[in-house]
């Protein structure tokens, strides 16, 4: 464990207690990262963090509850993040949310209030947040998990399209501050977005066994290919979108 571009790299995981966000903590750990979980349930997060310790035993993974909703609070647990390890080499955003209606008619602009926040705003919050160290970093990543919606919208996923559209171009506007930074050398950090059609599970693949989910993306080879972010140079990974599924 620990002889790849990720050893010793320190990798901060917004919603690491979900299942995609389970599946990069182990993943990351695996591969001699000291991981930074963050969630908004603890129960859920300690869980995900008491796994990857298992699974693992030697790696550093912690979780802390942290409301990336409010941007202090966020940064804050940037500040915290790198005082205490001393450098930042990734921030992995893996908050999550869907809301969708039978047509565009239908549409509930609710969806849009909540999923602003979840897909949006939490973007927003960690990339201020954690830019600064990142551009530090000599091997930085911000990582983004997009959808294929973003680009190829549906009349019934309006709102969850045009969040999860909002989140790549912050991400590329980040990409582009990266890019300036390098100057002629070019960037040093990056910033990309991976790009799923939808994510599955073994919980879900339990309640619906019947069920092909085609074209969706496993949460594991999805934390494979966060893990793989760090393997290229950044110039070939800033400001790209990187697809695991289809093109549309």
């Amino acid at each position: 464990m620990g002889n790849g571009a990720l050893d010793g790299a320190v990798i901060a995981v917004a919603g690491a207690g979900g299942p995609a966000g389970r599946a990069a903590l182990l993943r990351l750990a695996e591969a001699g990262a000291t991981v930074v979980g963050a969630d908004n349930d603890p129960e859920r997060l300690a869980e995900a963090v008491d796994a990857a310790r298992y699974a693992h035993g030697g790696a550093t993974v912690t979780g802390e509850t942290v409301d990336l909703l409010d941007l202090d609070s966020t940064r804050a647990w940037a500040d915290r993040t790198e005082k205490e390890f001393g450098h930042v080499d990734g921030m992995v955003h893996l908050v999550g949310g869907w809301r969708g209606s039978k047509s565009f008619t239908k549409t509930e602009l609710g969806d849009w209030d909540l999923l602003e926040k979840l897909l949006v705003r939490t973007v927003q919050h960690t990339s201020l947040a954690f830019h600064e160290a990142l551009q530090r970093s000599d091997r930085g990543r911000y990582v983004l998990i997009s959808a294929a919606g973003a680009s190829s919208p549906t009349a019934g996923n309006a709102a969850y399209s045009a969040a999860k559209a909002a989140a790549e171009a912050w991400t590329l506007a980040m990409a582009d501050y990266f890019r300036k930074a390098g100057g002629e050398q070019g960037p040093t950090s990056a910033a990309a977005i991976l790009v799923v059609k939808a994510l599955v599970h073994d919980a879900m693949r339990a309640e619906r066994p019947n069920a092909k989910f085609a074209g969706f993306t496993d949460v594991r080879d999805l934390a494979e290919a966060v893990a793989g972010v760090w393997d290229k140079p950044a110039a070939e990974v800033n400001g790209n979108r990187l697809w695991l599924t289809e093109k549309p």
